[in-house]
């Protein structure tokens, strides 16, 4: 049998010392902005991605300048919960040391800064450290940042979520201490330092001594994990190799089904690569829950596609090791069977925009933030009001997995003058349409290096005009779930909208159509390579129709399968490319 040679990322992994590699040394190197060799991809392992600003990229090679190179660093954030004191210190790293002075608050329900140079990287992670927080293992072949449901009205079965959350990021974090010993000159990670290790059974343990669930190599692609409380999809589930859906009775907790295998990357016209919704292991209970995250993520260590990175994600190697068989070896590593899946539903995955009181009485203020994007904008200074909140709060910010902040567990006296502060600067806005609230996009250009066309800045005037066509067929008051992203990778989730755009060229998109509001099916693909006003026209026929002919609450994805403009995406990938 013929044993297929290993990507070069494999090789990086396995020189890096354990994801130490040279970036020490290559902190002192001052003639470039940038990393050299393996270092380029090693920082990602700790949480941050090599950038320039596309827009001034050919500016600068005709002066015969680099380009701008800086970084992009990720937080680590589990559930998205912050203190106001931490959002203090964020704000001002971000209006002192970076390029755009933004914080961006993304899907993965965390933070990004965008715009660090190379000076000031040391001096970050520094930072972050003092708050209290970290950026290990947002990117690169680990286990990425954990998602919880943001659900401040179900306070105490939302606690318990959060609480496993932490506990499974902990579980599943690389062990190896090359965070602390190049950007904290060797002192212990604060979240580390306080959690209790977790015993792993035997048949998980790579047989690494430094990486006991992750192994030398780590694993062959990103990994990302969800904690899900229904009937609430707000984390998109399927979009997660790993996924924990939180079955409660009376309130409490009791226990977890297990979904594994979804993910929306692709590759325009690779037949070979497709997004996936995940699939159901069963139901475990809570003694289980560690063991069960460690023994899924080992079986993809030892099982995933190691020489090609396309077919390397969570999904192709339950396709490629079948079903059955892999959770067979889940059941064995993790010294159990599963359950019978519990019953659950999903009903919504958009945020609650606006108040709303938990059961202990505290008020959560959900505020809409487009693109996550947090900026002092002309009259609109969005980023001063946040902080303006975190000075006077004293409950804890929650970032959601639709780029938006929670202001929670507000005490009854302070309600008012929080509103107060969120109108004065317009964080709150009566004009809001549900259209905005339910439309998302990555950041793409002009900082991410894989994207093919706009996304971040492109939505904002693109809902204006899906706004005009609602109204004009007196859908005002309805949405449809709206996602944009720069290119195939999935970063902006469109393969689970009802529409999605999919950048494919500098002012062109594909047009994916059919998924449905509580995200659990992917949407065909209608039209490839065509531009705004192409998609507009079409647009513009379709809630025509949907307005006319809908039945009771029907959803414009639902609508579109029903009337026949799609059929539905039964089984990828036989039924994907089609």
């Amino acid at each position: 049998m013929t044993t297929l040679k290993p990507s070069d990322n494999e090789r990086l992994k396995a020189q890096s010392d354990y994801l130490h590699g040279t970036i020490s040394q290559d902190l002192g190197e001052q003639l470039t902005g940038g990393f050299q060799g393996d270092n380029f991809q090693l920082i990602r392992f700790h949480g941050m991605y090599e950038q320039d600003d596309r827009d001034i990229r050919a500016e600068r090679l005709e002066q015969k300048l680099e380009p701008n190179k800086n970084v992009m660093l990720r937080c680590r954030l589990p559930a998205g919960i912050i203190s106001p004191k931490q959002w203090l210190g964020i704000d001002q790293f971000a209006s002192e040391h970076t390029l755009y002075g933004s914080i961006r608050l993304t899907n993965r329900q965390t933070f990004q800064f965008h715009g660090v140079l190379k000076h000031n990287i040391k001096p970050m992670h520094q930072w972050l450290h003092q708050l209290g927080l970290d950026s290990i293992a947002t990117a690169g072949d680990v286990n990425r940042n954990v998602l919880c449901t943001s659900n401040p009205v179900e306070s105490s079965l939302h606690r318990e979520a959060y609480e496993w959350a932490k506990k499974i990021s902990e579980t599943l974090l690389p062990k190896t201490k090359a965070y602390a010993d190049i950007w904290l000159d060797g002192e212990k990670v604060a979240s580390t330092e306080t959690t209790e290790p977790h015993t792993l059974p035997e048949n998980v343990k790579s047989g690494d001594k430094i990486e006991p669930v992750l192994g030398k190599n780590y694993l062959p692609r990103k990994f990302k994990t969800t904690v899900v409380i229904p009937p609430h999809n707000d984390v998109d589930l399927h979009a997660n190799d790993l996924n924990f859906v939180a079955i409660g009775e009376n309130g409490k907790l009791i226990g977890f089904n297990v979904l594994v295998g979804g993910g929306l990357s692709m590759e325009h016209g690779n037949h070979k690569t497709f997004p996936n919704t995940a699939k159901e292991f069963g139901f475990i209970g809570l003694d289980k829950v560690l063991d069960c995250a460690a023994a899924v993520v080992s079986v993809q260590r030892d099982w995933g596609n190691r020489s090609d990175r396309k077919n390397a994600k969570t999904r192709y190697t339950l396709i490629n090791k079948g079903l059955d068989n892999f959770i067979a070896e889940v059941e064995n590593r993790m010294g159990a069977k599963f359950g019978a899946i519990r019953p659950y539903h999903f009903t919504s995955r958009g945020d609650r925009i606006g108040w709303v009181q938990g059961e202990d009485g505290h008020w959560h203020l959900t505020l809409f933030i487009e693109n996550g994007r947090l900026l002092d904008y002309p009259n609109k200074p969005l980023k001063t009001g946040i902080r303006k909140i975190a000075e006077i709060h004293t409950g804890d910010f929650r970032l959601t997995a639709n780029q938006n902040l929670i202001v929670a567990n507000i005490p009854e006296n302070q309600k008012d003058a929080i509103e107060h502060i969120a109108r004065e600067h317009g964080l709150i806005s009566d004009s809001m349409t549900r259209q905005r609230e339910n439309s998302m996009a990555c950041v793409s250009l002009p900082t991410c290096p894989l994207a093919m066309a706009e996304a971040e800045r492109f939505l904002p005037q693109f809902v204006d005009k899906i706004d005009e066509m609602m109204a004009k067929n007196q859908m005002q008051h309805e949405h449809i779930v709206l996602r944009v992203t720069g290119c195939p990778n999935g970063c902006g989730r469109a393969m689970l909208a009802e529409i999605g755009l999919v950048g494919k060229a500098v002012g062109r998109y594909n047009l994916h159509v059919g998924g449905n509001r509580e995200g659990t099916r992917i949407p065909r693909l209608f039209r490839e390579n065509i531009t705004e006003d192409e998609i507009l026209a079409i647009l513009d026929n379709w809630i025509g129709d949907w307005s006319k002919n809908r039945l009771a609450n029907e959803g414009f994805g639902d609508f579109a399968i029903r009337s026949g403009i799609v059929k539905p995406v039964l089984d990828a990938p036989n039924d994907f490319w089609q």
